[in-house]
């Protein structure tokens, strides 16, 4: 099979927007990328919180964050998206919800929806992490902080926490990645991302494989950034003689 590549393609001028096809592109992939920053702040945050609930002697608390990472993980994410789009606003105070609906600007309702489902959805996984990482530490550590004095917060704070996290940087590196390409989806509710800017490239040029292989390069790109910073970050904080630290 031939196929008639034309890389110029990016260089003409848009059809609108005053721009060239390669801002189109440019701008989906400064979306993307703002994106998955601020949703895997939330994730890690609220992945943390939820993950420190699920190890606590408490069965209320723990049955909290249970509930909260079968609600996540069991509905597909498209369906959450749409949910977040359509469904959250109308349960908001009038007030609220009518700001929302229509004095807000149409792409930062895409946003913030895309933004507040991607990072609820992945801090559900990130729990789980969280979870077997305190979990996997020894009893000991736990124990002898309470012995010194500690209260249960400060022993999760000063030594649960820090060794935990040491533990998941190789499986929080891949949630990254995976909540990078996740948010590929938030295209399906009106988000101008890389995904949503190579289909309007694709609608106006018919230049399909150009418009998808540029933004698979960009996609590969942003992952590569994430596993390097990541496996920096992993030599940086490894202990020696723990966790295969050397």
């Amino acid at each position: 099979m031939s196929i008639d590549w034309n890389w110029g393609i990016f260089l003409q001028s848009a059809p609108f927007g005053n721009t060239t096809y390669l801002g189109w592109i440019w701008s989906g992939f400064q979306v993307t990328v703002a994106l998955s920053i601020c949703s895997w702040i939330i994730a890690f945050l609220v992945g943390s919180f939820f993950g420190i609930l699920r190890t606590l002697p408490s069965r209320l608390l723990s049955g909290i964050g249970t509930c909260y990472v079968e609600l996540f993980r069991n509905v597909p994410l498209i369906v959450q998206f749409f949910t977040w789009y359509l469904v959250v606003p109308e349960l908001l105070p009038p007030d609220l919800g009518m700001w929302f609906k229509a004095d807000l600007d149409p792409d930062k309702q895409f946003f913030i929806s895309s933004v507040l489902c991607l990072g609820l959805f992945t801090a559900a996984r990130v729990c789980e992490q969280v979870r077997a990482a305190i979990q996997s530490l020894p009893r000991g550590q736990k124990n002898a902080a309470l012995a010194m004095g500690l209260t249960l917060p400060q022993a999760y704070r000063h030594v649960l926490l820090p060794n935990a996290y040491r533990v998941i940087v190789p499986p929080m590196t891949s949630e990254m990645m995976n909540l990078v390409k996740n948010s590929a989806i938030a295209s399906t509710i009106g988000l101008a991302d890389m995904a949503s800017q190579a289909g309007k490239l694709l609608d106006y040029s018919a230049h399909a494989w150009e418009s998808f292989t540029a933004i698979t390069l960009a996609y590969v790109l942003i992952n590569a950034v994430i596993m390097l910073v990541m496996h920096l970050l992993e030599r940086k904080v490894r202990l020696p003689g723990n966790m295969g630290g050397k």
